[in-house]
């Protein structure tokens, strides 16, 4: 069929179940070409498209409220509901988003781009629903990798207790991001092997409920039900929550998953469905790869999988500086811990986890647990490295303050995808970081010009004994060619280009330092360059002597204005009462939606050419 003729979910109603599975092969093709030329998230998409299929069959959308954890899986989705056409515009500028978005269609119920939000929004659903006195469906699709955070696992935690009719899909596929890790996981696997015990259980109730002998004898056996249950599965950690379990049942067999769907839509109180599948399934090199190379990619080429956009000759992402950086260090250095949320390839650490595998620790899907443990890890005298995406950071919030900063722990933390990062939009923009962690006391927040100043910046932070925080963007930098390590005063800024005629001094950070020059050069600017690398502490005698100067004075920042650099200084200004003339530029009080860096700035007037235009006018 034309998938550019869907509307909404309801023609699947009247397909049969070859027609579905044809569909099904159909829709793993469009996604494969589609996700090729857009980028996108692949794997995670491939693996749902049978479960996907089977939702919408078995419940009415939008009624029943249908809806993905973290939202990334949601491709098939998007197509089911009469979006097809327009994924050709996928995650790119004022195009469709790839997550779940509210504002693009009534069957998108819920949107996230973090994970584990899902049980506690379907709870909060449940309960708005009784008290309507309504009876439609809640049924949030939750992953492996996402039920091991502790959110969800609070979330499961109520929703045994409540006993309200939630129908959790749980998808598993062994991996998250990349392959699963902890205690958990190793439960998830022992209950993939359970399905003897599942079918022995429907098999007596079936029988033993089709007449009144039965049903007495039935009654009878669930007091022995625990036994054979610990038997079999070894308790199962639904059950251990109060909730009901059915499963494992195979994630693209659609014509089980009907089955097992319109069972538990006439079950009473929470139950978990276990569904496994196969993340990546149809396209070979997804389905092969363990790493979670094949979660989020960009443009490729389909016959062979290759990048069609490799890192350009001498050139390495500011992941790969840092964490390289890291493991240079780490050589001097047997303190040195590696750690990351369930990002090891998102952060480039796959190298040093090979190298120092006893040092090094994927916390799985728990920023929280992560920031927590690295404060322990610091208290006992070793020199952690937590590498983090800002997006994400903000999970742990309490954890930095109470754990790490409050103690003025020697923690380093790597803000990775630092700023605007383009595609993936509200979710995932980290632009919010300076404005939380600044008013932390104790710790110190730095961001490098370049890789060399990010090298050296790394070096400090292992050389000093505070918090000490270094944001970098997503996107590359010219590979370091000065291989010595200097260490850099905290606090201190340089001001780069000053001569007496210049009538501007432009404060800024980041790679806009180096891009600020490159312009003011090139065209005979009359501005002054100052690289704030250090957002908390400012270099106080640097804005003193930029006060006494009278000049204008500009700060260019790349994040939120609300919190960021421009308010830090403002704010230390009318502490001493000095009088400046400031102009700011940055991002206003706002979310800001997905598109290329270059476009999302210049909208937002933070681009390089909108800024200079605009100081130079007065």
């Amino acid at each position: 069929m034309n998938l550019n003729d869907i509307h909404d979910p309801s023609f699947l109603k009247n397909m049969n179940i070859h027609e579905m599975e044809d569909l099904a092969d159909e829709i793993r093709t469009f996604l494969i070409q589609t996700i090729s030329r857009t980028g996108g998230h692949l794997a995670s998409n491939l693996g749902v498209v049978e479960l996907t299929i089977a939702l919408h069959y078995s419940f009415s959308s939008p009624r029943d409220k249908i809806f993905f954890d973290v939202g990334h899986q949601c491709y098939t989705h998007k197509i089911l509901t009469g979006r097809a056409s327009r994924f050709s515009t996928l995650r790119q500028y004022k195009g469709l988003s790839g997550f779940e978005k509210r504002c693009e269609s009534e069957h998108d119920v819920w949107e996230a781009g973090h994970s584990s939000t899902s049980l506690s929004a379907a709870l909060g659903m449940a309960a708005a629903r009784d008290l309507d006195h309504d009876d439609y469906h809640i049924v949030p699709v939750i992953g492996d990798g996402a039920l091991g955070s502790g959110m969800a696992l609070e979330a499961l935690n109520q929703i045994g207790a409540e006993k309200k009719n939630i129908i959790i899909v749980f998808n598993d596929n062994n991996m998250s991001i990349s392959r699963n890790v902890g205690a958990m996981s190793q439960g998830f696997s022992r209950l993939r092997t359970s399905k003897t015990y599942t079918n022995i259980k429907e098999g007596v109730k079936r029988s033993l409920r089709t007449n009144g002998v039965g049903k007495a004898v039935y009654t009878g056996l669930k007091n022995v039900k625990d036994s054979v249950k610990y038997a079999i599965i070894q308790g199962g950690i639904f059950e251990e929550f109060g909730l009901d379990y059915i499963g494992p049942v195979d994630g693209h067999d659609i014509k089980e998953l009907i089955r097992v769907f319109e069972m538990a839509k006439h079950h009473d109180g929470p139950i978990v469905i276990h569904v496994t599948t196969q993340k990546g399934r149809g396209y070979l090199p997804c389905e092969v790869d363990r790493e979670g190379k094949w979660h989020g990619v960009g443009p490729f080429d389909v016959k062979t999988g290759q990048p069609l956009y490799d890192l350009p000759e001498g050139t390495q992402s500011w992941s790969g500086v840092m964490s390289s950086t890291v493991q240079e260090l780490a050589r001097g250095n047997p303190d040195i811990i590696a750690m990351t949320p369930a990002m090891i390839n998102g952060s480039s650490l796959r190298r040093f986890f090979a190298e120092f595998p006893d040092r090094s620790y994927d916390c799985g899907i728990a920023e929280e647990h992560a920031a927590t443990m690295a404060a322990g890890l610091a208290i006992a005298g070793k020199r952690p490295y937590l590498t983090i995406y800002s997006s994400f950071l903000q999970r742990a919030y309490d954890q930095i303050n109470h754990d790490i900063a409050r103690m003025d722990l020697p923690v380093v933390v790597g803000i990775d995808r630092a700023g605007l990062v383009g595609e993936d939009g509200e979710t995932h923009h980290g632009v919010f970081d300076i404005g939380f962690l600044a008013p932390i006391p104790n710790i110190i927040l730095s961001q490098p010009r370049n890789a060399e100043e990010a090298r050296n910046l790394l070096y400090t932070a292992f050389n000093q004994q505070h918090p000490f925080f270094i944001r970098f963007p997503r996107g590359t930098q010219k590979t370091p060619q000065n291989p010595q390590f200097r260490e850099i005063p905290v606090g201190t800024w340089e001001m780069i280009n000053e001569a007496e005629t210049n009538k501007i001094i432009l404060l800024t950070y980041g790679e806009m330092v180096d891009a600020v020059l490159e312009k003011v050069h090139a065209n005979d600017l009359p501005v002054t360059v100052v690289n704030c690398r250090f957002f908390k502490p400012l270099d106080e005698k640097m804005l003193d002597r930029i006060a006494e100067s009278k000049k204008k004075i500009v700060v260019y920042e790349t994040d939120l204005l609300t919190g960021g650099l421009g308010s830090l200084i403002l704010d230390y200004y009318n502490r001493k009462n000095i009088q400046a003339d400031i102009r700011r530029f940055g991002l206003e009080d706002q979310y800001i939606h997905q598109g290329s860096i270059g476009q999302l700035r210049k909208e937002n007037g933070i681009d390089i050419n909108t800024v200079l235009a605009a100081a130079l006018e007065d």
